[in-house]
């Protein structure tokens, strides 16, 4: 058998494309986008970008009721946007296997909250599947098609930044596609009217009651007893912190968190003197074991419910004889900063000199907020920034919102902009929108979207042109700009926001880290002609320095020659260059 090391994302790819799964729908989202970039690999699955996570899961639930093993991945705030048709999913069930990736980010490493999809699958009364490594992840991947298909409903496979992003030593297997699933019309089963409803709701509550018999006897859960002093029901990433902490204690390894194993956790709460409940985030286990009458376990009034666990953690909650780690000087803050070259910077810098505030969105672009550049004052979710201004509007009238902008990116704008400037059009708005188009995904390492003229598997396709998709919604009012041309810039966005019609304004300018950009040009800074008057330091370009002398120093290793900062200098002492 050959061995590979794996992130836990490859692992999970590798694991579909062992169970034999057809196709894939996805929108990026870290910690979760590179488990589509692995698995677009392989030729003999389709996969795609869609524009959201409900479109993804739709297409995924098609395929998967069409007869065909398929599944969809998205980050946890993803699941929000997919949660439409993931509770009716629930109740129609499926007819080949479906399995729904969702990776959630303890510690928030790139998200807007720390949410537990642990809960919503509760809610949504499906079986959640989590693995504690690569080799668990994909065979775990393959044993939630086989859940999925006796038990007749999606299963959420739930994985975290730790586990996607870690590696471990994976034990490779060959495909084994099952022969598609004949197709049955089944009005009762397929369509969710109310009277349909109503029946398969009684069918979903038997699932349940069903899987959680099941529960004790599924493989992946399994008790490993050692000294019974001490024990921990725990699954994912903190068991490897237990056994790493703990090595001599009792666990009890939970593959499936929803529904419980109850006959096996009263057996282990039974056999072991005291028991933790080791999980991160909500005490989603530890209260449904309190619920049960066991109060004697230990959970969350030990460990925290925010942010990731680790195995020191551990040991200082238990109070472990360990050697003091040497403690180091702190490493200097380093907060995230936009790229040099970067041409949100560009708008950003505009919007700062004219005073502008922006309701912002999800992307790279949500760095705005911070000095030196100063200009989002919010940030909820994707698509939000369009809605709010148009709310703000709604609340204060026009002439409050002529300090206001709502920036987006050009995928976020597909994902779900597109809805809210509907609304602002059909609810008769006047704000400025501005879609800040840098040709890809960003913020998730540069994935194609439906204007980028590339699919995930890199073949050709239609380009969505921004421009005219605003103008077929009722936008009379478009104006494509380039992102570096600052003096454009400012008139247009003068002139937009003092105006009394819906106006778009779209910045282009592709991304500085895009495949296959030159940077033909450099800029140097004359110490001779600098006034030292720090107005090209203001934009916040990380290739900008000051000399010993308070004179302006490019390095020119990071310069890409945008030119911003030539354009904020009076005096001329930044000139670009030939490389």
């Amino acid at each position: 058998m050959e061995k590979r090391i794996m992130l836990g994302n490859e692992a999970i790819a590798r694991g579909a494309y062992e169970a034999g799964v057809k196709v894939s729908s996805a929108y990026p989202g870290t910690p979760s986008t590179e488990i589509s970039e692995y698995l677009a690999k392989y030729n003999e699955v389709y996969t795609e970008w869609a524009p959201n996570e409900k479109v993804a899961l739709e297409v995924s639930a098609g395929s998967a009721i069409a007869g065909v093993r398929s599944m969809a991945c998205m980050k946890h705030v993803g699941l929000n946007v997919a949660s439409d048709p993931l509770y009716t999913l629930a109740y129609t069930g499926i007819n080949a296997g479906l399995v729904i990736v969702v990776a959630d980010d303890p510690g928030i490493a790139s998200s807007q909250n720390e949410q537990d999809t642990r809960m919503i699958a509760r809610s949504a009364h499906l079986p959640v599947v989590e693995p504690s490594d690569s080799n668990e992840a994909k065979e775990y991947f393959k044993y939630a098609f086989e859940l999925s298909e006796k038990y007749d409903t999606p299963v959420i496979f739930r994985t975290t930044t730790k586990l996607s992003h870690s590696q471990s030593v994976v034990d490779l297997g060959e495909r084994v596609v099952p022969e598609d699933r004949v197709y049955e019309r089944q009005v009762p089963k397929y369509v969710m009217m109310p009277a349909s409803a109503i029946g398969r709701h009684k069918v979903v509550e038997a699932r349940d009651d069903k899987m959680a018999l099941d529960a004790s006897s599924f493989e992946i859960n399994k008790i490993e007893y050692n000294d019974k002093k001490i024990g921990f029901i725990t699954s994912g990433i903190p068991y490897q912190y237990v056994k790493e902490a703990c090595p001599n204690a009792s666990v009890l390894k939970l593959g499936v968190v929803n529904p419980l194993p109850k006959a096996m956790i009263e057996e282990f709460i039974s056999q072991v003197e005291t028991v933790y409940i080791f999980e991160e985030l909500e005490p989603v286990i530890e209260e449904q074991v309190r619920s049960w009458g066991y109060n004697n376990i230990k959970g969350k009034e030990c460990f925290t419910k925010q942010g990731e666990y680790s195995a020191n953690m551990l040991k200082n909650v238990l109070k472990l004889n360990t050697e003091e780690i040497e403690k180091g000087k702190e490493a200097p803050q380093r907060p995230p900063i936009l790229c040099p070259g970067c041409p949100h910077r560009s708008v950003f810098s505009v919007l700062n000199k004219l005073k502008i505030h922006a309701a912002g969105d999800i992307g790279c672009y949500t760095l705005g907020a911070v000095a030196p550049l100063n200009v989002i004052d919010t940030t909820i979710c994707m698509g939000s920034s369009i809605s709010l201004l148009h709310g703000m509007e709604k609340a204060k009238g026009k002439e409050y919102i002529k300090n206001w902008v709502a920036t987006i990116g050009d995928s976020t704008f597909l994902h779900t902009g597109i809805n809210s400037l509907i609304n602002m059009v059909y609810n008769k708005a006047s704000g400025t929108v501005m879609i800040l188009d840098n040709r890809t995904t960003g913020m998730t390492g540069h994935q194609e979207h439906a204007a980028t003229g590339k699919t995930l598997k890199g073949e050709d396709t239609y380009a969505i042109n921004l421009a005219e998709l605003c103008r077929s919604v009722g936008v009379t009012n478009v104006i494509e700009v380039d992102a570096f041309d600052v003096k454009e810039l400012e008139r247009v966005i003068k002139e937009s926001v003092n105006g009394d019609i819906l106006t778009v304004i779209i910045a282009k300018a592709p991304c500085a880290l895009l495949k296959g950009q030159k940077f033909p040009n450099k800029c140097v800074a004359s110490s001779e002609k600098c006034k030292k008057c720090g107005a090209c330091l203001k934009i916040g370009c990380p290739a900008l320095t000051k000399n010993p002398d308070g004179t302006i120093k490019i390095d020119e290793t990071m310069c890409n020659g945008c030119g911003l900062c030539q354009s904020y200098c009076k005096f001329g002492a930044i000139e670009k260059v030939e490389r």
